[in-house]
Order: structure tokens, then sequence, then C-alpha cells
């Protein structure tokens, strides 16, 4: 393998997630209320292009197209995802001598043949060297709607953070060593969750352009946990959550909750009570980060505040959900919520009969 810090792929971060749906209407009203605005639609196929800061959700409508199969088999869901690269035929002929297997989408006329391997549940992964503005994929294939802001600043989301992978237990030293071999991955944390009744496992991959983050997730134990419902619900393994950026959460949130995307409730009070003692001078607003239900997480020792700010949404896609998030120099994925927010989860499984605790 190579080098731990080397990045032979040419990775650049995140360049677009692909969503589909089985349902008419569900993705672009979604979408809208998280802030994003359609921008630009595709020339030749009903394929849409909603944008946020730097964010780039494709909405894939084709009918008989492999997002178009995907979503029959899971329902509404992301689709595919996308890795920028410095150069696309490099990272693709790499990615197939290393044992990648190519996933072919079909093109029309005049269209970019977009490379892509096949990834978490099938999805495909596309490898993406044209991203600057007036000579990126969407200055070829798409038509920009007059009028509309190439950038929307939306709710202030800029950038996709992260997107975890849920998968099958025992396969996740499969996946991590998909990433490892053909992108160079390297796992940073490693998490054992357990609750009162189910546990998980995650292990934190990230890229060697630091950009790309997935952690991977799958149960502790045999039983009916969280991942487990994830797994069932959609029909195999796949990406369960996207963490979008934001430099000001407090902010976002207020936007998304006058939007009406649905949040998670707050921890109980006593988890706002204790930040004192478990971050002691954070030096963060404590009464307005529990009237919205933000968690804290992150270290101060040495006088030195590393925070990280997050708050989840409901699943707003099948067993699909979405993370806000706002770091300040933590670079971390809240593992200190991790239990509280599990717990939580657990609470709310237990409340739709999905976990008999008896």
């Amino acid at each position: 393998m190579a080098d731990l810090f080397e990045n032979p792929m040419g990775l650049m971060g995140f360049e677009f997630v692909e969503f589909a749906s089985p349902t008419p209407g569900l993705l672009e009203p979604l979408f809208e209320k998280m802030g994003f605005t359609l921008v630009a639609r595709h020339r030749s196929k009903q394929v849409l292009l909603y944008r946020q800061g730097e964010i780039n959700f494709i909405v894939n409508h084709e009918p008989k197209s492999v997002a178009a199969y995907f979503a029959a088999e899971h329902g509404p869901s992301a689709c595919g995802l996308a890795f920028r690269v410095k150069d696309a035929h490099h990272a693709y002929n790499r990615a197939l001598a290393l044992g990648a297997q190519p996933v072919e989408i079909p093109t029309g006329p005049m269209e970019l043949r977009l490379p892509a391997i096949k990834g978490i549940g099938g999805a495909p992964l596309y490898l993406i060297d044209r991203y600057e503005d007036g000579k990126s994929i969407y200055d070829i294939d798409f038509e920009f709607l007059d009028g509309v802001p190439r950038h929307p600043v939306g709710h202030g989301f800029r950038l996709v953070d992260h997107l975890t992978h849920n998968v099958y237990r025992g396969r996740m030293a499969y996946w991590g060593g998909f990433y490892e071999r053909l992108f160079n991955f390297r796992e940073i944390r490693y998490f054992n969750i357990q609750g009162e009744y189910t546990g998980l496992t995650s292990r934190a991959m990230t890229a060697p352009d630091g950009k790309i983050r997935i952690p991977l997730n799958e149960e502790a134990k045999q039983g009916a946990g969280q991942i487990e419902e994830f797994l069932m619900k959609f029909n195999g393994e796949g990406i369960q959550h996207i963490a979008l950026l934001t430099d000001d959460l407090l902010a976002s949130v207020d936007a998304l909750q006058l939007a009406g995307v649905p949040l998670m409730t707050a921890p109980n009070d006593v988890y706002y009570e204790m930040l004192a003692e478990r971050l002691p001078g954070h030096g963060e607003p404590v009464a307005e980060l529990q009237t919205r239900g933000i968690l804290l997480d992150g270290s101060t020792a040495g006088g030195e505040r590393r925070l990280l700010l997050q708050i989840f949404s409901e699943c707003l896609l099948g067993p699909v959900f979405f993370e806000f998030i706002q770091r300040k120099a933590d670079e971390g994925f809240g593992e200190g919520n991790f239990k509280a927010l599990f717990e939580s989860l657990e609470r709310d499984q237990i409340r739709r009969g999905a976990l008999q605790t008896a």
C-alpha cells in the first residue's frame, strides 16, 4: 500500500450526491426546504441540479436509468456520489487495475461520459475532473436557469462534510479495505457505542485530501438495532446520512426550522447541564443550543477550544436523514455525543415499536 499521506487518485473533495425516488415530487420540495435552489436542468435527460454554496445535489428522474433501478430497489435515497479528482482517466484506470467494478452510465450524443465504479450498495461512484465554473460537467451537460445565482447561499450550508455507510455485520472490513485499497483512505476514528439494548460499531475513514470523510457503521451484535433497521428498510447497504457544513449553525438551524424541516428533539436537560463539566470554558451559548437541540462536542484541554456543533434531521427519505454541522477547529465526528444520540434513537425505536425490550 502507498504511504498513508499519499494521494494516488488525486482526490479533491466531494463533487455531488445523486438522489432518486420512485415517488415523484418528493425530493424537490425537501431540498428547497433545506435551502437548495434549482439552478440547472440537463439538456436531454430528466435530471436536475440543486445547489447551495458548493454543494451539488443531482435529482435524477430519468426512466430506466441506473438511478431509477436503484430507487426501485431501495426507495427514495442517495443513489450515487462523486469524488473530485485531478485526472478522471488516470483515477478510473487505476481503480479498475486495483479490482474496482466498472459501471456503465448510458450517455446521449454530445454528452460527457462520466467514469464510474460500483460503490456502496451497488450505487455508482463517479470520478469527476471537470468542476471549475465555466468548464464543469454542469456547463457542458446542463442548461443553467436565467436569473438564478450559480451558488445560492440558501441556509448557509457550504460543503458536504461527510456521509456515512451502513453495512451488514462483518462487512465493515470489506468496505474499509475498498476505500483503503482504491483511494488510500485511512481510519481516523473507531467507536464501539453501546446503548441500553443495542450497539453499533463505527469506523471513520478519511481520504488523503482531508476533505472526503466516510464513517462506516455496522450493528455491534445480532438484533434489531438502528443499523439493522436501516438495512431492512433500505433493502441493503447504503448511505445512511449526509452531513452539510455551515459557518453559523444557529442561524442555519433557525432557517431549517422556519422552513419546516423536522429535526431530532433535544436530549434531556441533564445533557446541557453537564456541558460545563464535560467541556469547561467552551464559551458557547448553552440556552440557545438547548432551545434548538444542537449538540456540542470537542475539547477544551489546555485552554484550547476545539469544538463541534451538530444536529440531525428526522428520517426524510425512507430511513435516510441529514446532519447539519459547524466545526470550530474540531475535526472529529461528535463522538462525545454518539452515546447520547444513540440512546435517543434507541428510545425512538422503542416508541415506534421497532425495538422490543422484553
